[in-house]
């Protein structure tokens, strides 16, 4: 089996910048669904102490995860805001008062065994800081330790601009393989493959250094092709392992773990600090000062801006994560959220959409999509509103990364696509469960 992509500019303009870590704003935003699962439950009210780290949101549910305060301050309400799949969600704003004050109860998680490490990687209110956003202790859950073969650290960072995880390898390498030191303590894991793309040499080669004193981890060094990071594409090209249709990489005995992620739970077993910031690249044409920066979860993406030196010229777009798979905002207010990796202003130039023609069957998108769809035929049934049509065509496992639309030379929006049959899709099926 061939995986197939594209070839992407690649933009890392902000690769040799280490982050900068600038002012706290003046406020934060932060909202109580930031991963994958039930949003978190409040614990705080208006005009309430809060500091660093103090946890003001209770993970309810299984799929869930707590959130804690990113600086410290009184807090000024619970609002209701507007996230990036179009919901509403209860969000705390709260003052700063500008000390950055940690909060008393900060110290390591005592942790000796496999239930204690899944507790306190629940606790830290780490989820997955590549962009998916799924809490990460889930994945560490286990009746059977021995399904754990190996891990795959995925440092592909595949997407045009970004440069954060990049900055992880070179910034915090050390941390890195602390957790995979961790991993082999308490899943009993011996093997770990690094994937990075080659268009890294730096990362590469500090991975590499760390790894020739670490047993069981090989740094594999990958063409520089779009999506390669995709869970799928990752596994597959690391180890030759073919996740099935609707599994997980634990099917096939693989943990996926983002390596900026892994580097925080090795940090949160040291100091016991929860997720309360994040690196993110700030990039793009209407930047005036493109960086990395380390900023409070819950900063403006307005703040964001001014933090890189303001705009140089009216952003069209602003994206949380990178061209390909980011999510348009729809305000500059938008805040940072636990799993933004970037945000990427675009100017008029970039942000311009190309002429729409009709398509003419070159099936350019099907030879470029990693898992070999075909567009075409789901851009037809999605227009007929047939929706077995779209099962057989497993719609369903378009990752949606976008490389039908970047390669089509009609430029036809087949990812968008893609998504509303999705949708139709899940409608269908969730129909024929309840007997319609």
């Amino acid at each position: 089996m061939k995986l197939h992509g594209i070839h992407v500019p690649h933009r890392k303009n902000t690769a040799s910048l280490p982050p900068v870590r600038p002012e706290p704003p003046k406020t934060v935003t932060i909202p109580m669904s930031m991963h994958i699962g039930r949003p978190a439950k409040a614990l705080v009210k208006r005009g309430d102490e809060v500091r660093v780290g103090t946890k003001i949101g209770e993970a309810d549910g299984y799929i869930s995860s707590p959130v804690h305060a990113s600086v410290s301050g009184k807090v000024q309400k619970i609002d209701e805001i507007t996230i990036m799949n179009g919901s509403k969600v209860a969000a705390v704003v709260i003052e700063s008062d500008g000390l950055q004050t940690p909060d008393e109860s900060i110290q390591p998680p005592e942790v000796h065994d496999l239930d204690t490490f899944i507790d306190a990687v629940k606790n830290s209110g780490s989820v997955g800081l590549g962009g998916a956003g799924f809490p990460t202790f889930v994945k560490f859950v286990t009746k059977d330790l021995s399904v754990f073969q190996e891990v795959v650290i995925n440092a592909a960072e595949c997407e045009p601009y970004i440069t954060s995880d990049t900055r992880t390898m070179l910034d915090r390498g050390e941390s890195v393989f602390k957790g995979v030191e961790a991993l082999k303590k308490y899943l009993g894991i011996k093997k770990f493959i690094i994937g990075i793309e080659n268009n890294k040499p730096e990362a590469i080669a500090n991975m590499k250094r760390l790894a020739s004193q670490t047993d069981g981890v090989t740094v594999h060094v990958l063409p520089a092709m779009y999506p390669q990071g995709g869970e799928k594409v990752l596994v597959y090209n690391t180890t030759k392992k073919i996740i099935p249709k609707g599994g997980l990489p634990l099917d096939v005995g693989v943990i996926v773990i983002n390596v900026t992620t892994l580097a925080f739970i090795a940090e949160y077993l040291e100091t016991g600090k929860p997720l309360v910031e994040k690196c993110i690249t700030v990039d793009g044409g209407a930047v005036r000062e493109p960086k990395n920066l380390v900023v409070p979860i819950g900063t403006t993406i307005a703040d964001v801006l001014e933090m890189a030196g303001g705009l140089k010229t009216d952003p069209a777009k602003v994206l949380y994560g990178g061209p390909m798979m980011g999510i348009a905002v729809p305000s500059l207010d938008s805040p940072i959220l636990k799993n933004t990796n970037a945000i990427i202003a675009m100017d008029a130039k970039e942000a311009k959409p190309p002429r729409t023609t009709p398509c003419i069957s070159c099936g350019a998108c099907i030879n470029h999509c990693p898992l070999r769809l075909d567009p075409r035929e789901i851009a037809r049934a999605y227009k007929l509103a047939n929706a077995e049509e779209l099962e057989k065509l497993c719609v369903d496992l378009c990752m949606e990364c976008g490389c039908c639309s970047y390669i089509c030379p009609a430029h036809r929006p087949l990812v968008q696509t893609n998504k509303l049959a999705k949708a139709v899709l899940r409608n269908y099926q969730n129909s024929k469960k309840e007997g319609k």
